[in-house]
């Protein structure tokens, strides 16, 4: 659908009307025939058709283009006025501009930005509105940290609201604590099994060390061995040279 005619300030060529819904072209295309509609209102008829409203020619959704530039830029400046006029905003701008405005209007109706409020109001009257909203939320003026709604006052117990977050950290603790556990018996099972495996490497050490030493016992008895028979044979020669 295109933008109401009456909201228009001065006069619009009929140009600028889309072919379906009289009104003034919104998101603009146009058919080969020249002529131009609204992109939902030319969708919306060709579900059920395959030519132009205006003129019967067949026309297919390829075929749509966008508007003409110069066409586009008389649309662009055609002077409106805001969509909030009922609610008494004065505003007249630019087609090109509208959406910019209407978006920051003062006087947009906007939903009540809490929880569970259905209240539809205008922009400017939002801050009031939030101060005044049953379904506001506060800190409970005793103390206990409690958020509550205006709505809950009669409801809010402090000592329950108190007694609940206890039982809620004293189970957050729990559960800390059973997760420190588990840490720590995994580190402990992985230091045990760390140093495990350091003492089958010292043990296999150790046994290289006592076969090595096993060998250089028996080489050491050997050489005294070889000593003694040495010793015996210079003895003898010694003997031997007396007698001669």
């Amino acid at each position: 659908m295109g933008y109401d005619i009456e909201r228009f300030v001065g006069y619009v060529n009929e140009g600028l009307l889309c072919s379906i819904c009289r009104d003034v072209l919104e998101d603009p295309l146009q058919a080969p025939c020249e002529h131009a509609f609204c992109t939902a209102c030319i969708h919306g008829w060709l579900v059920h058709h395959s030519n132009c409203p205006e003129d019967r020619q067949m026309i297919d959704v390829s075929l749509l283009r966008p508007l003409y530039r110069y066409m586009k830029n008389d649309l662009n400046r055609l002077q409106l006025h805001c969509k909030n006029r009922e609610y008494g905003c004065e505003m007249v701008c630019s087609l090109e501009s509208i959406d910019r405005h209407e978006r920051e209007c003062e006087y947009s109706q906007i939903p009540c930005s809490n929880a569970g409020c259905t209240v539809q109001i205008e922009r400017r009257n939002l801050d009031g509105h939030l101060a005044v909203c049953e379904y506001r939320s506060r800190e409970c003026p005793n103390g206990c940290g409690y958020t509550i709604l205006s709505a809950e006052d009669t409801q809010h117990n402090c000592v329950t609201e108190l007694r609940t977050e206890l039982e809620l950290l004293r189970s957050e603790m729990i559960c800390r604590v059973e997760e420190a556990k588990h840490e720590m018996e995994s580190r402990l099972d992985s230091q045990r099994r760390h140093m495990v495996q350091k003492e089958s490497i010292l043990q296999n050490e150790i046994e290289e060390l006592k076969s090595q030493m096993s060998r250089m016992m028996s080489d050491i008895r050997s050489l005294m061995a070889a000593e003694r028979q040495h010793r015996q044979e210079l003895e003898q020669a010694e003997l031997e040279k007396r007698e001669l």
